[in-house]
């Protein structure tokens, strides 16, 4: 029965073991965060687009070009020591503001003009992904926060869908959130740090 089920889901395991490789590295600071999480963004476009959350599956694509995006970023010559930044309160008000109108429009259109899973949800998890992968590429300390409230609604958007390894991965992701937020904080703390303009 458990070969069976790996046998049926190992795309999806597969594509949650280098998701999960992907977050331990960024912890980490480990530059090969980025591959490991363009080959599982290239995995999840496939599965997310099977299950129907489309605006999740087109998400992949940009995880991948960001993945090039951060790649390039964290193996800058003069990036040798790794520093986090923050954004002022101003930033953040735009930030979440743009999130909350891009995901309104886009679940509209989506309600309207296609057969997708939970349309809503599925765009503001996307264009919150987006802003807090964007997030991780610079560096900013923020984005655990970010991912902490996107996974958490992840979670209830996955399992509605039948992506149980998924949603066990995004549940972990939660965990290791936390430990992610604290170890750039301690970075942040020791004077590492930038505020970015």
């Amino acid at each position: 029965m458990i070969f069976e089920y790996f046998q049926n889901h190992w795309l999806e395991l597969t594509a949650v073991i280098l998701a999960i490789l992907y977050l331990l590295l960024a912890v980490r600071q480990n530059i090969l965060c980025w591959p490991a999480g363009i080959i599982s963004s290239i995995l999840y476009f496939f599965i997310m687009k099977s299950a129907g959350l489309y605006m999740e599956a087109y998400l992949q694509i940009f995880y991948v070009f960001m993945g090039f995006y951060g790649w390039s970023q964290w193996n800058k010559v003069n990036n040798k020591f790794f520093i986090v930044n923050t954004w002022s309160g101003l930033k953040h008000f735009y930030a979440i503001s743009l999130v909350l109108i891009l995901s309104i429009s886009s679940g509209l259109f989506m309600h309207s003009y296609t057969d997708a899973a939970l349309p809503f949800f599925d765009a503001f998890v996307t264009w919150g992904a987006i802003i807090a992968t964007y997030m991780v590429a610079k560096k900013l300390i923020e984005n655990w926060i970010y991912w902490f409230v996107i996974d958490t609604i992840s979670i209830l958007l996955f399992i509605s869908r039948g992506l149980l390894p998924t949603a066990f991965l995004f549940g972990l992701y939660l965990v290791i959130i936390f430990f992610g937020y604290k170890s750039w904080k301690k970075i942040l703390d020791t004077g590492n740090e930038i505020t970015a303009k």
